[in-house]
C-alpha cells in the first residue's frame, strides 16, 4: 500500500479519532502549542461517556471543556506543570500534579511509572517518506509515542517540519485529523524597570561565546534584550521563543563557539509567534529533541560556558528557591530549572542565574525571606544554587558558608527589608 493510501485510510473526523480512547486510558499531550485543539475539543465533547480517563501535559494553553471539576470522574487532568488553564483547578484541588524534573519525564514514561496509553499531538504534514514532525514539542511526547497503544495526530500545514528527533511514521499512527487554523501565539512578556535592571546585571556576567538556556518570563526576556551586542552566542535550551529569535536576527547567536553540537541550536519545545514557527521549518541551524536529551545535565554541560537563566518566586537566606508554589498552593511546576542549574554548574565556565524581583505585592513583601513560606515546594536546593540576581545586585552563593550567603542575599534585598532580614538572621544564628 502506498504512503498516501495509508494516510487516507487513517484520516478521520475528530469524533471518530477520540472514539479510539477507552475508559481508564492515560492520555499524554505535548507542551504548550503542541496541544491539538480539534482532538481535545472532541475529547471534551465525549467526556460524559468516558470514565477514569487521565490527561497529562506541561503548560496547557487553552481551557478545554474537559477541564471541569464536575466531570473529573470522567476525565481528569494530572498536570506535569500548571499553566493558566489548569492553575485554578490545581489550587482548588480537583487538578492533581506529578512532581518530576522535566528531564526525567521520558524515563518515568519508559519505565511505566507514569502511564501513557494514548498520545494526541499537533503534527506537520507528512513528508515523502511517510514521516510527520512533532516539532512544536517532542519533549516527553516521543517517549509516550514509544509506549502508547494509540497515536492520534492533528495534521496542520502551519506546523513546521523541523530537524532532530521529533518524527513519527505513518505506520505508527492510529488516526489522523486535519486542521488549518493558525497556531497559538504567545507574545513577549511586558518588561519594566525592575526587569531591565535585573537583565543588565545578568547580561554583564555573560561572556561572548557563551551558550544560553533561557526560561520563560519577563526577566529572562529582559536579559535577552540586553545581549544583542554580544558575539558568537550559542543556544541549548528547553524552550525556544521570540526572545532567542531576536538574538539570531541581531547576529548575536551564531552557535560557532559551542563545544557540543557546534553550529546547531537545540530545544525541546517552541512557544512564540508565527515568525518563530516558520523559523523552525527545515532550518539546518536548529534541531528539536526530546527533553531527556536537551535537559539532561550531563548532556547540556558538554557546552562550555553554559549560562542558565531562570526565575523563582521566593528564596530563603540559605539559597533554597521556591519556584513553583505560593506556600503550599501550587502555581507552576518543577520544569527544567534544576536540570539547567545543575548543567551550568557542571559546565566548564558555566553560570546558573536565578532571577527575581526583590519584592511582591506592591513592595509590601520581600521575596528574599529568612525561611521559605510554610509548605513551599523547594525547587532549586541550597546545594545547587549559584548566582541570585535582583534589581539591587548579584549574590554568588556557590561555595559560600551559610553566614556568607545570608549576608550576600540581604545585600540584594529591597532596602526597606534589610534591617528586618538582618534581625531574623541573627535570631537564626546566621549572622
Amino acid at each position: 500500500m502506498s504512503l498516501q493510501s495509508l494516510y487516507e485510510q487513517k484520516r478521520m473526523t475528530p469524533a471518530d479519532a477520540v472514539s479510539l480512547i477507552h475508559n481508564g486510558d492515560a492520555i499524554v499531550v505535548p507542551t504548550g502549542v503542541g496541544e491539538p485543539p480539534a482532538l481535545l475539543q472532541a475529547l471534551s465533547e465525549r467526556r460524559h461517556e468516558l470514565r477514569n480517563v487521565a490527561v497529562s501535559q506541561i503548560l496547557p494553553l487553552r481551557k478545554f471543556a474537559y477541564l471541569d471539576a464536575e466531570t473529573r470522574a470522567n476525565i481528569r487532568h494530572d498536570a506535569y506543570f500548571f499553566g493558566g488553564a489548569t492553575r485554578p483547578g490545581g489550587q482548588s484541588g480537583w487538578v492533581d500534579f506529578v512532581p518530576a524534573y522535566f528531564s526525567e519525564l521520558p524515563m518515568l514514561i519508559d519505565r511505566g511509572l507514569t502511564p501513557a496509553d494514548v498520545v494526541v499531538s499537533m503534527a506537520s504534514p507528512m513528508d515523502e517518506h511517510g514521516y510527520f514532525a512533532l516539532s512544536l514539542a517532542p519533549d516527553y511526547t516521543m517517549a509516550a509515542v514509544r509506549k502508547a497503544r494509540v497515536i492520534l495526530l492533528e495534521v496542520n500545514p502551519n506546523v513546521p517540519f523541523a530537524n532532530g528527533d521529533c518524527h513519527v511514521h505513518i505506520s505508527q499512527v492510529a488516526g489522523l485529523v486535519e486542521s488549518n487554523e493558525e497556531l497559538f501565539e504567545v507574545g513577549l512578556p511586558a518588561i519594566g524597570p525592575v526587569q531591565e535592571a535585573i537583565g543588565k546585571y545578568v547580561a554583564d556576567l555573560i561572556d561572548d561565546g557563551s551558550t544560553l538556556q533561557i526560561g520563560y518570563g519577563g526577566i529572562p526576556d529582559a536579559v535577552v534584550m540586553q545581549l544583542q551586542h554580544k558575539r558568537d552566542l550559542g543556544i541549548h535550551t528547553e524552550m525556544i521563543g521570540d526572545g532567542i529569535l531576536s538574538l539570531i536576527d541581531s547576529g548575536a547567536v551564531t552557535n560557532r563557539k559551542k563545544t557540543f553540537m557546534p553550529g546547531k541550536m537545540v530545544a525541546t519545545f517552541a512557544l512564540g509567534s508565527r515568525k518563530l514557527y516558520r523559523f523552525l521549518n527545515r532550518n539546518p541551524m536548529l534541531e528539536m529533541h526530546p527533553v531527556d536529551f536537551t535537559n539532561d545535565p550531563y548532556v547540556a554541560a558538554r557546552n562550555d560556558k553554559l549560562c542558565a537563566i531562570n526565575a523563582t518566586l521566593q528564596i530563603d537566606l540559605l539559597g533554597q528557591c521556591g519556584s513553583e508554589s505560593l506556600g503550599h498552593t501550587p502555581y507552576s511546576g518543577t520544569g527544567g530549572q534544576v536540570d539547567f542549574v545543575r548543567a551550568a554548574n557542571r559546565s566548564n565556565g558555566g553560570k546558573a542565574f536565578i532571577v527575581l524581583p526583590s519584592t511582591a505585592k506592591n513592595d509590601t513583601v520581600s521575596r528574599i525571606a529568612p525561611v521559605l513560606s510554610p509548605g513551599t515546594h523547594v525547587t532549586t536546593s541550597k546545594n545547587d544554587i549559584n548566582y541570585v540576581v535582583t534589581e539591587y545586585g548579584v549574590a554568588q552563593l556557590r561555595g559560600k558558608t551559610a553566614k556568607q550567603r545570608a549576608e550576600a542575599l540581604i545585600g540584594i534585598a529591597h532596602p526597606d527589608f534589610r534591617a528586618e532580614l538582618r534581625e531574623s538572621a541573627k535570631r537564626m544564628n546566621l549572622l
